[in-house]
Formats: C-alpha cells, sequence, structure tokens
C-alpha cells in the first residue's frame, strides 16, 4: 500500500502531535477514498500569520483558526475507484487561536486541531458550510471521521 503524501510542519513552534495529525489525515483520506498519490499540507501558524492570510486570501478581517487552500478540485472517491492523484491543497492552522475555542468546546488543544484539520481537509473536497443542510452534512461527516479514528486508534 503506498503511503500517503502529506507534510505537516510546526511554523508556530506549538506543543500539537504533528504524527497525530498525519495519521488523522491518513485516515481521512482512507476513507474518502483519496488517492494516496495526492499530495495535502498541513502546517501550524501564529497569529499573525493566520491574520496575513485570512485578510490576504478569504479578504476577512483578523485572525481565524484555520483557513484551506484547494489546489485541484478533488471530490472524495468511492470504494470501487477512488479519485484521481493531484495536490489536494494546503490547511493552515493556528493554534494559539484555536485555544480559545477549544476551551469553549471542552477539548484539548491537540483535539480541537485535529477537529480543524478534518474540517480543512473536508473544505479541500469541496463540502462548505454556507447553508444550513451544508452545515449540518458537513459536521456530521467530520464527527464520523472523528470518531472512527479514535475507533481505530
Amino acid at each position: 500500500m503506498t503511503l500517503p503524501s502529506i507534510s505537516v510542519d510546526d511554523d508556530a513552534g506549538s506543543p500539537i502531535d504533528l504524527n497525530a495529525l498525519s495519521d488523522l489525515a491518513g485516515h481521512v483520506y482512507s476513507t474518502m477514498h483519496i488517492h494516496p498519490d495526492s499530495e495535502l499540507g498541513i502546517t501550524l501558524v501564529d497569529i499573525d500569520r493566520i491574520t496575513s492570510l485570512h485578510e490576504d486570501w478569504m479578504n476577512e478581517p483578523g485572525p481565524t483558526d484555520v483557513v484551506s487552500f484547494p489546489i485541484d478540485e478533488l471530490v472524495p472517491g468511492t470504494s470501487e475507484a477512488l479519485s484521481g492523484p493531484g495536490m489536494l491543497g494546503d490547511i493552515v492552522i493556528c493554534p494559539e487561536f484555536a485555544q480559545a475555542d477549544a476551551a469553549a468546546a471542552e477539548r484539548s488543544l491537540d483535539e480541537h486541531v485535529q477537529f480543524l484539520t478534518v474540517h480543512g481537509l473536508l473544505h479541500l473536497l469541496g463540502y462548505n458550510h454556507a447553508t444550513e443542510e451544508e452545515y449540518a452534512r458537513m459536521f456530521a461527516l467530520q464527527d464520523e471521521l472523528l470518531d472512527s479514528w479514535g475507533a481505530a486508534r
């Protein structure tokens, strides 16, 4: 079996378990039938960097917890046919900004960054939460992916 091409970098010097993020992304690849040759980058950054990205690329003021940058428009495959290989894209997460949301959700920072990783990956696969229906579908899938990953660990 070919291992997925997933790079995880910590430019923020955070205490996050990077191996867990890579394992989680690999689980999503497998569950969503993403071709293992599809490339994904996950980068943890500080407040200044996420603010700059959020303002420059999303035209939104201030910092945020996660931004996703799709490259190729890949969609999930099926058990019969994987998605085509390609450049899935990049997920940029700010653990410092996410800390308050983690506390509010009664999650550890690691758990919340894992949640944000799945959230970002689903955005790269074309999922969104602009409507109530999209929100319900995306967040239910996030929960399923996180639950199945936790059970598999």
